[in-house]
């Protein structure tokens, strides 16, 4: 058995890679937990045994620190020395900001799971809404079809994308799951997810429409 010990006066705060680790599929794991909790929460907290136990739903003192372990080695997990908090601007004034940053194109748009878009930044506002539409077609379609993906053909992913002749992506689609709510990001050309703003968009939204504990 390993010999745990936590770093003292440490903040705890997902990784880019972690937040997309934790809303990107519905699974449920207690690392998954962990960072959904993070993500509810007004500010990054302070790293404590207690809070890692509550934050996980593991008891065992053991078990919760090889979780937070093996979180840490994918880079899920970053601890920092001052917290973070999470911005409370209204949604209409920070998501198109925070979407720019998303694409090497500059245009993205969130879009709902009935087929409307939230915010969008750069596409002009009726290929948004066909855009809006066709991620919600891709996401019910993948949902029918998810078993098949992940059994049979090991593709453990939920994304969807346009390519062109080279298989190069020209628009992608990818499902967000918040508590019960499901989103879907449309981002044309390459998407920048590895960077601050798209933990920051996502930890907006989950506090906004993710129910604690879910």
């Amino acid at each position: 058995m390993k010999d745990y010990a936590l770093a003292e006066h440490l903040y705890l705060h997902p990784t880019p890679g972690g937040a997309y680790h934790a809303v990107t599929t519905k699974a449920h794991t207690p690392t998954k937990q962990l960072i959904r909790n993070l993500l509810q929460m007004e500010s990054s907290p302070a790293l404590t045994l207690a809070g890692l136990k509550d934050w996980s739903a593991i008891e065992d003192a053991e078990r919760a620190y090889a979780m937070l372990h093996h979180a840490q080695e994918a880079k899920w997990l970053q601890g920092l020395k001052a917290p973070l908090k999470c911005p409370n601007q209204p949604l209409s004034e920070i998501l198109p900001e925070l979407l720019s940053q998303l694409s090497s194109q500059a245009k993205v748009l969130l879009a709902d799971s009935q087929g409307f878009y939230l915010a969008t930044h750069g596409f002009p506002h009726e290929v948004a809404e066909e855009l809006s539409a066709l991620s919600a077609d891709l996401a019910n379609l993948h949902e029918r079809r998810s078993g098949l993906l992940l059994n049979n053909l090991g593709l453990n992913s939920s994304a969807w994308s346009v390519v062109d002749s080279a298989g190069n992506s020209k628009v992608g689609f990818w499902p967000l799951y918040l508590g019960k709510e499901r989103f879907v990001l449309v981002a044309a050309g390459m998407p920048r997810f590895n960077q601050p703003d798209f933990v920051t968009l996502v930890w907006i939204l989950s506090r906004r429409y993710a129910g604690v504990g879910s």
